[in-house]
């Protein structure tokens, strides 16, 4: 049973990793895809912690959550303002952030 779950944090990593690698000109779109691999390492940890019955993979989740909260909040804060400026938020025009 514990073995299905495993699969299904396999699978979803991969969709999260599939999704950056090949998207790399919308930067929503990475964003997302990076949250999709944290919360399948999150669904690992809970699911290594029901097996070995030890609550510290419970307690390492909530601490990964709280991480993907701050970091989705900054850079969507990140990216409002980068449209307000720019009007677009494609990775093209992130080279221009230099000047």
């Amino acid at each position: 049973m514990n073995s299905i779950f495993l699969i299904y944090t396999i699978i979803l990593f991969s969709v999260g990793a599939f999704g950056m690698f090949l998207s790399q000109q919308h930067l929503i779109i990475i964003l997302l895809s990076l949250e999709i691999m944290l919360l399948s390492v999150n669904i690992n940890f809970v699911i290594f912690s029901v097996i070995s019955d030890d609550i510290m993979g419970q307690i390492y989740a909530i601490f990964i959550l709280a991480i993907a909260a701050a970091e989705t909040a900054i850079g969507l804060a990140l990216v409002v303002m980068y449209y307000k400026i720019r009007g677009g938020i494609s990775m093209d025009l992130i080279n221009l952030l230099k000047s």
